[in-house]
């Protein structure tokens, strides 16, 4: 458990479970005491501890993958919230979404607005969430690359979400990623730029690192 950021309206906290080491995250308006919870990696009962004293009102999902999925069936259950994932992801959960999110939305939690971007490429719908200068970005960037892709048409897609949606972003947005530590949008940026000005192998995807992976 980690306090990623707090001041009298907000709380970020970072959860790390399941057997992969996922993130999940809890955004909490400190007024309402309303909260979002990222992803459901594992550990139903300590995510469950940390909501205590709060207000659930969503479960969001980055994607479908199972890493970060191994305990929304429990959740859901247990919980009642409503949860919230794009269509494009849905076919793969192990249990269909309340509340179909699409590129734009908003979701209220309390005084707080989390706006949806959809960032194609690591999955068809995988999704960050922006509050502010704060994005929990899943498993679309992390400190030094994007996340893992399957195909080089992939990763020109996860690279173009990336583009489009998140270096426009203003240089002091943190980065709460899917997986190990946060970074900020100023340092990813640099990388990014030094990346895109290279030449690449055609055949290039997988887990690629914006400074060592070029032609």
């Amino acid at each position: 458990m980690a306090i990623m950021f707090k001041n009298d309206s907000l709380r970020i906290e970072r959860l790390e479970l399941g057997p992969w080491g996922t993130n999940a995250y809890i955004v909490t308006c400190m007024e309402s005491r309303d909260s979002l919870l990222v992803d459901a990696p594992g550990g139903a009962d300590t995510i469950m501890s940390r909501l205590s004293g709060t207000n659930l009102k969503y479960i969001a999902l980055t994607h479908n993958h199972f890493d970060h999925t191994g305990a929304l069936v429990e959740l859901r259950s247990r919980m009642k919230a409503p949860l919230a994932a794009h269509s494009a992801d849905s076919p793969a959960l192990p249990i269909q979404p309340d509340i179909v999110l699409k590129d734009g939305d908003v979701l209220k939690t309390g005084k707080i607005n989390i706006e949806v971007l959809h960032t194609p490429g690591h999955t068809p719908g995988s999704l960050c969430f922006k509050t502010g200068k704060h994005l929990i970005s899943g498993d679309t960037i992390f400190p030094g690359g994007p996340g893992k892709t399957g195909s080089p048409g992939a990763l020109e897609q996860i690279i173009r979400s990336i583009r489009e949606k998140i270096m426009v972003l203003p240089d002091d947005t943190m980065i709460y990623p899917g997986h190990g530590e946060g970074t900020t949008l100023e340092k990813e940026k640099k990388a990014f730029l030094l990346f895109s000005s290279r030449p690449h192998d055609p055949g290039l995807c997988g887990d690629v690192l914006w400074l060592s992976s070029q032609a």
